[in-house]
Parts: C-alpha cells; structure tokens; sequence
C-alpha cells in the first residue's frame, strides 16, 4: 500500500480535508501516513485528530509522526506521494513583516501570498526549504509525486519544476468551485447539467466556457451580474468580467491585488466602492489563531471524530495513479505549449487527466488576448522570483518587484528597490544571503 508524507502536517484543518479523504478511499485506507512538521504541539493535535478518523473508519491506515528537521529525511523514506502545505515564517514573523514594512512606503495588501510584494517574499523564503525537501526525496523517494498546495503556488511550483528533477503538480481548489460558487452568487441552478472550462494561472485562470446541456450561459450571467444593485464581496471579480469578458477563478480580495486598478492611494474611495479587505489576511490569521485556541479541541479531543471526502484533488490523484481508472483535476504545471500565447516557461493551470502513468496535462489553445495579456502580467512577476532564489541576485528581487502591477502603480522605482532592501534586512535569516 502507498505511503503518503505530508509536509507541514501541523496544518489541522487541511491534514484533516487531504489525509481524511484518503482514508475514506477504498485504495487508499491502507496507507502509511507520515506526518511532518517542526511545531511538536500542532503535530500531535494532529496526529490524534487522524488517529481519532481513523480509529473511526476502521484503523486501517498507519500513522506515523515526523518531528524537526532531523528526522524529514525518515517522514519521506519510501513516500509515494509528498503533500506540500508548509508555511516558512508562519504569520508571526513573517507575515506581519510583508504587510507592516510595506505600509510604511503607503503600500497597501489584502493577501500577500501569491503576487505582489508580499507574494515575492513569501515564495523567497519558501523556495529554499523546497530545495531542501527535493534534496532529500532525490536521495530518499526520487519517484514520488509533489503535491504542492503551498502559496504561492506559481513561484513555488515552478521553482520545483524548474530547479528539480522532482514529478509535481500545484494544486488549488479554486477551480472546482469557481462555477458553481459564480452560478450561486447570481441565484442560477447549478447541477450536473453545467459544464465548464477553466485555464489560466493560479489565482488568475479564466472561466473561458460554461454550459448547461450544451447552451452558452455567459450571456446570461452577464446580464444578471451587471443588475446586481447591492454592495457584495465579490465585486472586483465582476468589474473584471464587465471590462474582459470572463469571470476569474480565486477571489475578489486576490485579484484586487493582482492587477493595478482597484488599490490606488491617488483614489481612497474604490476601496469603498468595491468592497475592498484591506490587511485580510492578517484579519484572518488573527481570527483562525483566536478560534483554534478557543475550539481546536473539537478536532483534536474528539473520540467520534469522523471525516467526509471533500473536493480536494489530492486523494482523487492519488486514487486514479494506484487504480489506474482515470480522473480529471485543473493542476499547475509547466507549460509546453498548453496555452500558446503565455510563456512555456511559465506554470498554467489547466485541466489535466491522471491515471497509473501520471498527471497529462491538456492542450487548452490560446487564451482571449485579453486574458493572456493580464495573466502575463503576473507570470513576469513570477518568472524573475523564481531567478532571483535560483542565483540569489538582489537585482531580480528588484526587477520583480518593478513588474509587479500593484507596486509599480503605487510607488517610484527608487521606492520599490528601498522597500525590497527593507524587507530583505526585516526578513533577515529566514532569507538566504542576496548579493
């Protein structure tokens, strides 16, 4: 039976989505599950919240637990399959650095973890740790899959796909519910009736089809999202779809911070009139930290805990490659000509197939100008991070840094260079050495 690791399994809540829906699979019950992280605490709260699953369901898999640095080579000895969901710097320091040294040069985030100045930094202290995983499965499970959930997923998958020799695939579930979550805003049914096509970037793919028994239903959700009247949290996303014709995959309060028309200190009210969170992410950290102290333990003290399959891809990839019976997923993976107009040197998200031979990715065509003209954007941000971590240049951390739409349309260059020497020193040595 496989062994799957999950690195940074202190992640409760996701362990519980990801290794929960692998014990409810019949191929997969059987598994040895590793469980890894450096926070001895988190790892036992989680360790007893699966055994409880578990215990639940039979206790057919085997749980082990991988604490520290030391013993990350033994959490992935023999692995067939590597879960990625770590965070290097956790929220405090490191997030609150992203967000605080910013705001002093008047730039303002919602998210910070997937483009942007927060975005760049995130994936420079990550990109290193991920060298450092890769280095031990070459020596320990050179054929396992990487199953990256880990933000920012661009930069860090493509740094594996680039840097490694390493089989991965980035995952995100923001295509799976991107269609229905968009019917649902608008009040329109959504069954196994609607079909869809989604291809793009992470965060930022594009609902480039979506049917119901064969009928176009844009022109419909056009005419309904521009007679929506009332403020909502979803109005940055159908400003984009008023002015380029197609709805986006991850949220509003994402992509506010993606493109460089809506955060804008000259012009203070589109903040109000899009319904903008500002600082979101540290809010949230914030609340989730608050709640878990407060009712983790309905997870982690609970003997009748039990677990339903989720629509996270990874037990269905893990699923179709032991059983060989196919399965569909939307993953980030390099592109080889998948979409024409965007880099190949890029990562896309695109629908992929699995079975016993792997992830095959689908040729998606090209993708509306206009929507490959936004998402290149944001691979030019991604492309120069991921060359500022592989030669640990400073002049690349600049160069992304002037990409990125947001900050160029906030600040001088002489402005970005100070703000990215400020968080190079704030961050200190959870950075490797730049020159």
């Amino acid at each position: 039976m496989p062994k799957i690791t999950f690195m940074g399994a202190g992640s409760t809540v996701f362990a519980k989505n990801v290794l929960g829906d692998c014990m409810m699979t019949p191929a997969l019950e059987d598994s040895t599950i590793a469980l890894y992280d450096i926070d001895g605490e988190r790892l036992e709260e989680s360790r007893a919240m699966l055994e409880a699953i578990n215990a639940n369901h039979g206790s057919k898999a085997r749980i082990e637990t991988y604490l520290g640095v030391p013993n990350r080579k033994d959490a992935l000895a023999g692995a067939n399959y590597v879960v990625n969901a770590i965070q290097v710097g956790l929220y405090e320091p490191c997030t609150v650095t992203d967000f605080e040294v910013p705001k002093k040069y008047g730039l303002r985030q919602t998210i910070a973890d997937t483009l942007g100045i927060g975005g760049i930094f995130r994936a420079l202290r990550t990109i290193p740790v991920m060298m450092d995983f890769a280095a031990d499965m070459d020596e320990v499970c050179p054929a396992a899959w990487f199953l990256n959930y880990t933000n920012p997923m661009s930069m860090l998958t493509g740094a594996m796909l680039r840097m490694t020799d390493i089989k991965t695939v980035g995952l995100c579930h923001s295509v799976q519910v991107c269609a229905q979550s968009l019917l649902k805003r608008l009040d329109m049914p959504y069954d196994e009736q609607v079909q869809w096509k989604i291809a793009g970037i992470n965060h930022m793919a594009w609902l480039l089809e979506i049917t119901r028994d064969g009928k176009d239903l844009y022109p419909q959700i056009r005419a309904k999202a521009v007679s929506l009247t009332e403020k909502h949290d979803d109005m940055v996303r159908f400003e984009i779809m008023k002015r380029f014709g197609y709805y986006v995959t991850e949220s509003s309060e994402h992509n506010a911070e993606y493109m460089p028309y809506f955060i804008k200190s000259k012009y203070p009210e589109l903040i109000e009139r899009f319904n903008i969170p500002l600082d979101e992410y540290p809010r949230r950290c914030v609340e989730q930290i608050k709640r878990w102290k407060e009712r983790g333990h309905e997870l982690t003290r609970n003997p009748n805990l039990t677990h339903e399959r989720s629509n996270e891809y990874a037990s269905r990839i893990m699923e179709a490659m032991e059983t060989n019976q196919p399965a569909k997923i939307g993953g980030n993976v390099l592109n080889t000509g998948l979409i024409p107009n965007l880099p190949e040197c890029a990562v896309v998200e695109v629908p992929c197939m699995v079975d016993k031979s792997g992830v095959t990715p689908c040729f998606t065509g090209p993708l509306p100008e206009q929507l490959a003209a936004l998402n290149r954007t944001n691979i030019n941000v991604q492309l120069l991070t991921i060359k500022a971590a592989a030669t640990l240049k400073k002049e690349y951390i600049y160069q992304a840094a002037m990409l990125d739409p947001h900050t160029a349309s906030e600040l001088s260059i002489d402005d970005i260079v100070a703000l990215c020497d400020d968080l190079i020193e704030a961050h200190g040595d959870w950075l490797p050495k730049y020159r």
